[in-house]
Order: structure tokens, then C-alpha cells, then sequence
């Protein structure tokens, strides 16, 4: 009989600790500790994926011949030489959006979480991964947990699964660990075998939907709780590098929008994705915010339609449609993501307080910034907020990161509170000190090609070192205006665009 231990876990972070606390070091939350009885874990063999000699591991180089085992047997120090690249073990991923996010493909191995709201679509968009790889020759194994394996076809069907012609997509239905493992562990195997007849040895991708409804019975705990979410995923690591196959973990949300379960998970995966809405549209965003083999704070925009998710064209300017541009309280920026640049427009409503406290409501920006901003803005350019409801809003349900933006933010509220309108051509960038310094940003010459592109013919901006004045850029019909101080920042962004000549315009 196998025998147990007592722990106690943290129900909202998953921190452990052997006895009862009142309050949680993790988190600081009071009263969330659970008493769990974990299994001891020699009891059980081979439940925390592979031995070093299984022949599956040997399949893929991790058996007792492969590197880092000598002929006894024992571990040994591998050469950093002898280890091949990871860029060059990279399965190809369509659409070209969900590349550059996963950092231009899906390296062997790997372990993806993507977590987002429920309805969101993250079930479909890794079907419609699967369908793609499955017509590319690459074996796809689907964990059904949340769903049936008819409600899995049914879907797969709206986005043009054909039954007859696409044998490659197969279910696996089983929520239970160590079943699991041993399934995954025969398939591919067997996929291995057959691949050495055909010459083909392109890795199983597995796609564990969700990995909130997986239990192992070495946790005495219920499925979704931090102990199993913990050890569940844990095991599925260790099974993605052991044997080559990348693995997607579909994970849930909380109502703060944070990814359900021990924050461990996060550090125990390669890469984390938050798949997110925009305002209750037909547009998806796919965000990294962490990648061990790409860029972080890669963006990819895509458009929930009838038959799947398909790239937005124009994804630099989705965030001004409908934009009419002559209201007071809004400006526009050019803000990065990755390697990708949007225009965002950010609005701002300035109006006296009816109530004691003055209200501060923002979105898609952290309101302690819009704090901040606001009393550089009373401090250097003498404007008097300190009275004043302010509302702040990224126009089209962005959200806005980036330092560059400040100065933008800063533009739309003294616009609302002085009801001047910025010129509809005229762009605003530059990050704001706390002495209202004005300070570069990184990859102004993309952000302006971008601006330029779509039709944008001035750009307020920090003045760089060494200026002097004015200057013209290299792209015709493009004003650089540097500043070095809010109060004049802004109010060059309120002033109306000069008429040009017929010979300028030439």
C-alpha cells in the first residue's frame, strides 16, 4: 500500500507548506490552505515519464546509446558542440501571425500553455494548427478532456476536416495521468517504428485540452487544484523533451485574467501564450509573454470567422478604424509589439468632478501610470487635473505597454482638459520622465516608416542628441517636430498643420 504524507497548499497561488497557516507567504491571501494527502512517489514507477533506457526514449536519442549516458549506463557531461540547435528542429506552423508568436515555428520538444478566456477560440485555433500540420504530414494526438471526441470532429468539420482524406488527426479521451502517459507512450512508438520504414521521423505534436482536468492519483486532490495542475504539468514536461514531441497545455483563466493554478507552471513551460478578445468583436489577439525561443510581447491579430481563424490585413491600423479625428481628447502612437508595429489612438474625457473624490477609470492602460502621467502633467506644464474625473481608453480594446505611448497619453488629456483638438496627421511619441523630460524611443525609424505608410505627416517626438530644430525626415511629407519638455510637447501637438505649397507638395 502506498503510503502518504500531509501537505498544505495555497488554493489561490499553489504555495506549499507542511503545516496550516492563516496567511499565505505567496500571495498574502488569508485563509486559502488546503490539507492534501500526497501519495509517496516511489510507489508508483514510471508515472513520471520516461526511464532513460524505455525504448521510446531510445527512439529518440535518450536511451542508454543516445548523448549524456556512457556505455555503464551513468550520466555524463554532453559537449555544448556536440548538441544540435533547436532553430534547426522547428516544425513549420501556419499562419505566418502564430509563427512569429511561437518565434517562426514550433521547436521540437517544447511545451506551449496558452491560456484565455472562456470562448475565446483557443480550441479552434489549435484545431485549426492540427488540421494544418495533419495535411503536412504530421501526426497530430488531440487530448479530449474538456470535450467529447464528437464535439472535437464536430468542429473539426466547420473548419474543412475531411474524414477521407485526412487519416492523421487522431483523440485521445482520457483525463487520467498515468493512463495517459502510457497511451501517448505506445502511439508514439508505434508512430516511431512506422516512421523508420518510411524514412520519415517528424515528431507527434500532442494538444492537451485542458490541463485543469487531468488528475494523478499520486496527488490526493481534485482535478484543477494547484497540486495537480502542478504535477500534471510537470509530467507532460518532462514527456515533451524526453521524447521530441511538442505538447500544448490549454490552460484557464482567472477573473483578474491571470493563467488558473501555481504560477510554476508558467516557469516549468517554454513558452506561455494569452489568447485575448477585443471587445467583444471578431478580432483575436495572440500574445507571448514568455518565449525561450523567440521575441517576448509578440502580437499576432487574427479574425474569428464561420470556417476559423484567419491574419487581419492592415493589422498596423486596426486599432484606428472608425477614427474621425477631429474630437478633442485623442492622439495617436506608434507603439511595439515584438518585432511588430501598430498605430494605437488613445482617448481621454477631462471633465470637473460632481463628487468629492475625483474618479480615475482607464482601459488598456495601468491606471497608476495614467496616474502618474497626470501629475507630471500638473507639476511641469501647469495644467489643473487635480479636480477633474479622467477617463482614458485605447480606442478598438488595445492595450498599451509600451513607454513610447506616454507622451500620446499624456496629449489626449491636456487636448480634452484645453478642448483643442490634435491635427488628425499629426503623430505623438516619446517616453516622460518625472522632471518632464521628453526621451527617445527604440525603433523610431520603424514607427515613423509605419506612421508614413498610412498617410501621417508629423511626428511630435523627443529631440535627439546633438539636434538642433527642426528637421525633415527621409520619407517625403514626413515632419519631424523635437521637443524637450512636456509643456512645449503639447502644446506643438495642439497647433494646426501648416498649409503646404504646391512646390512643397511636389
Amino acid at each position: 500500500m502506498a503510503r502518504s504524507s500531509t501537505r498544505f497548499f495555497c488554493k489561490n497561488c499553489g504555495h506549499e507548506e507542511l503545516r496550516w497557516l492563516g496567511r499565505c507567504p505567496g500571495c498574502q491571501e488569508w485563509n486559502t490552505f488546503t490539507e492534501m494527502k500526497i501519495a509517496d512517489k516511489s510507489a508508483k514507477k514510471g508515472s513520471r515519464g520516461f526511464s532513460s533506457g524505455s525504448t521510446t526514449a531510445r527512439s529518440r536519442g535518450f536511451g542508454t546509446s543516445g548523448p549524456g549516458t556512457s556505455m555503464s549506463g551513468g550520466l555524463r557531461p554532453v559537449p555544448l558542440a556536440e548538441i544540435s540547435s533547436a532553430d534547426t528542429q522547428r516544425l513549420t506552423v501556419e499562419p505566418a501571425e502564430v509563427a512569429r508568436v511561437l518565434g517562426g515555428g514550433l521547436v521540437e520538444g517544447s511545451v506551449v500553455l496558452l491560456g484565455g478566456e472562456p470562448g475565446v477560440g483557443k480550441s479552434t485555433l489549435l484545431t485549426g494548427l492540427a488540421l494544418w500540420w495533419m495535411r503536412n504530414g504530421i501526426k497530430v494526438i488531440y487530448v479530449a478532456g474538456e470535450e467529447s471526441p464528437a464535439q472535437i470532429r464536430m468542429r473539426a468539420e466547420r473548419l474543412g476536416f475531411d474524414p477521407d482524406k485526412e487519416p492523421g488527426f487522431s483523440i485521445l479521451a482520457e483525463v487520467h495521468l498515468e493512463s495517459l502517459v502510457d497511451a501517448l507512450r505506445e502511439e508514439i512508438q508505434t508512430n516511431a517504428n512506422a516512421d523508420d520504414e518510411q524514412k520519415d521521423h517528424s515528431p507527434t505534436v500532442i494538444i492537451a485540452d485542458s490541463i485543469q482536468t487531468l488528475h494523478s492519483e499520486q496527488v490526493d486532490s481534485y482535478p484543477g487544484s494547484p497540486a495537480q495542475i502542478r504535477f500534471c504539468g510537470g509530467v507532460l514536461a518532462d514527456f515533451a523533451r524526453q521524447s521530441g514531441c511538442p505538447v500544448f497545455l490549454v490552460g484557464h483563466v482567472t477573473k483578474s485574467g491571470d493563467l488558473a493554478g501555481p504560477k510554476l507552471l508558467e516557469h516549468m513551460v517554454d513558452t506561455v501564450l494569452y489568447f485575448e478578445g477585443s471587445g467583444g468583436e471578431a478580432i483575436r489577439m495572440v500574445r507571448a509573454v514568455k518565449n525561450r525561443f523567440g521575441n517576448t510581447g509578440e502580437l499576432a491579430v487574427m479574425e474569428m470567422r464561420a470556417d476559423g481563424l484567419f491574419p487581419v490585413d492592415q493589422a498596423g491600423v486596426l486599432f484606428l478604424s472608425g477614427r474621425r479625428g477631429m474630437e478633442p481628447g485623442s492622439a495617436v502612437c506608434a507603439v511595439k509589439n515584438g518585432s511588430r508595429t501598430f498605430l494605437v489612438e488613445v482617448q481621454a474625457l477631462v471633465s470637473p468632478s460632481r463628487y468629492g473624490t475625483p474618479q480615475r477609470v482607464v482601459q488598456g492602460v495601468d491606471g497608476k501610470r495614467v496616474a502618474l502621467l497626470a501629475a507630471i502633467l500638473e507639476k511641469r506644464a501647469g495644467l489643473d487635473l487635480a479636480g477633474c474625473d479622467i477617463f482614458v481608453k485605447v480606442a478598438g480594446g488595445g492595450r498599451i505597454d509600451d513607454p513610447g505611448a506616454d507622451l500620446a497619453i499624456m496629449t489626449a488629456l491636456a487636448s480634452s482638459l484645453r478642448e483643442r483638438p490634435v491635427p488628425v496627421e499629426t503623430l505623438v511619441l516619446g517616453e516622460v520622465g518625472l522632471t518632464g523630460e521628453i526621451r527617445q524611443v527604440s525603433d523610431l525609424e520603424s514607427r515613423l516608416r509605419e506612421a508614413s505608410r498610412h498617410g501621417f505627416q508629423r511626428a511630435i517626438l523627443a529631440k535627439p542628441t546633438g539636434g538642433k530644430g527642426k528637421s525633415r525626415s527621409r520619407k517625403p511629407g514626413m515632419e519631424l517636430v523635437p521637443v524637450t519638455s512636456v509643456e512645449e510637447a503639447v502644446g506643438l501637438a495642439m497647433q494646426p498643420m501648416p498649409r503646404r505649397s504646391s512646390m512643397e507638395e511636389g
